[in-house]
């Protein structure tokens, strides 16, 4: 007997709350994020054109972003602005000409369907966040240095004196990356 398990999403909706975010494209072999890095600049500015929020913290790696914001106060639509966001990108794909497979119902197969939320509790929790998402391209083999990887916000922390420049230097030991470690 086959037993088919259906999660129940829930989301969390705190209005002028701060959440870490994961999105990830549908391909994950694709490098679209940063091939296409002005389109996604793009999609950012005009999703936060129309509804706001302020990004605490950002990485993006080819197939697969992370991202803290916070949303103004009395607001907690963040799946609108994901919406948003993933579709502008998307779009502005589709005007570059590029084939993009789509699903059975005619959408297009550029993103995963959801995305992964967690809230932010205290600043401990941010802290712990903002860590993992500014060494992930180091976790991912993507950059031997956190400060090598172009497309991070950790240029932007060490423009404001937040951390040094030789921050996550290639080593796990020892730091607290919002994640369980565990031994091979």
């Amino acid at each position: 007997m086959l037993c088919i398990l259906m999660v129940n999403y829930r989301r969390n909706f705190v209005p002028g709350g701060t959440f870490f975010f994961t999105a990830v494209l549908y391909n994950r072999h694709a490098h679209w994020l940063t091939e296409y890095i002005d389109d996604l600049r793009y999609a950012f500015r005009e999703t936060r054109a129309v509804r706001p929020f302020h990004i605490e913290a950002i990485v993006i790696l080819p197939e697969h972003l992370h991202t803290i914001w916070t949303l103004p106060p009395d607001d907690a639509e963040y799946p609108a602005r994901w919406k948003s966001l993933k579709s502008a990108f998307t779009r502005r794909l589709t005007k570059r000409g590029l084939a993009i497979p789509k699903r059975q119902d005619g959408s297009a197969l550029v993103w995963q369907r959801r995305y992964w939320e967690h809230t932010i509790w205290d600043e401990d929790d941010l802290q712990r966040h903002v860590d993992y998402l500014h060494f992930n391209p180091v976790k991912h083999g993507r950059a031997q240095r956190v400060g090598d990887w172009p497309y991070s916000s950790f240029h932007r922390y060490v423009r404001q004196g937040f951390l040094p420049a030789n921050w996550g230097g290639g080593s796990l030991d020892g730091m607290e990356l919002g994640e369980p470690l565990f031994d091979d």
